[in-house]
């Protein structure tokens, strides 16, 4: 039991990682999974930039977005839209948010974003776009409070993604690592999708391929080898996280290195 919770914050932990090194966060954005003992919580950091989120700052949320446990620890403040996600689709067990400089043209013109080559499936067949404005008029675009969570999650719907007007995306999945492919996927057929209307009319996959290539690119071996590629450039980066199994051996190692030392 204990086991699966401390792999499910090292998992949100490198999603994070994954999505900074890979240029989609930065220092905004968040990753979230649901809590894999307990379907009415879910995991989220403590507000860090997503390149700095270790296991240990990976803390218990309610769906109502309140922290299970009293902190002292700063939080994010559009942590409704992963509460709000979770409670409208049972089916969703990781959420990212985040403002991709490949997204952006597309949340700014409403221009649709469509699926332009076979990993890009993983976008889905519908990407719907959502204006928060519609509903609450001007606000500063951030979704703070859960009625605005819940609105974004009704124009998800059923979807993979959800554009937002001016703000960014947000994306779901089965876990945390479909999740870092669907994001990283989507960016890459954004900017493919971009770059082909300057040679004239983009034609996106038939709904047919849409289908199975997303059921393929939804295997776990594809999600599998791609989690390694990633989590192999992160370790090169020199912004690595140990494996858990190490991770102790670590310590206790430093342990017994500071006890020599004071001998």
């Amino acid at each position: 039991m204990a086991d699966a919770l401390a792999q499910a914050r090292m998992e949100v932990a490198l999603g994070n990682r994954i999505l900074a090194n890979e240029g989609v966060l930065d220092a905004f954005g968040h990753v979230s999974v649901r809590h894999p003992h307990n379907p009415k919580r879910y995991l989220l950091s403590c507000s860090r930039a997503p390149e700095l989120v270790a296991p240990a700052d990976v803390l218990e949320y309610d769906l109502d977005s309140n922290p299970v446990t009293p902190t002292n620890e700063k939080l994010y403040a559009e942590r409704v839209i992963h509460g709000e996600i979770y409670k409208a689709r049972p089916d969703v067990m990781a959420v990212v948010h985040h403002h991709a400089p490949a997204m952006m043209p597309f949340c700014i013109t409403g221009m649709p974003l469509v699926p332009v080559f076979h990993l890009g499936a993983t976008a889905g067949a519908s990407v719907p776009f959502w204006d928060q404005r519609d509903e609450f008029g001007d606000t500063n675009l951030l979704v703070v409070k859960p009625e605005e969570g819940a609105a974004l999650a009704r124009a998800l719907g059923k979807n993979n993604l959800v554009l937002m007007n001016r703000h960014g995306a947000t994306a779901v999945a089965a876990d945390v690592q479909g999740l870092v492919f669907r994001t990283i996927y989507s960016c890459k057929n954004a900017e493919y999708q971009f770059q082909a209307q300057a040679f004239g009319k983009v034609t996106p996959l038939y709904p047919g391929e849409i289908e199975k290539a997303g059921a393929l690119n939804a295997m776990a071996n594809v999600t599998t080898r791609t989690w390694q590629y990633w989590t192999m450039r992160l370790a090169k980066s020199g912004n690595g996280l140990a494996p858990l199994n190490k991770r102790a051996q670590v310590i206790k190692g430093k342990r017994k290195k500071a006890k020599g030392r004071k001998r």
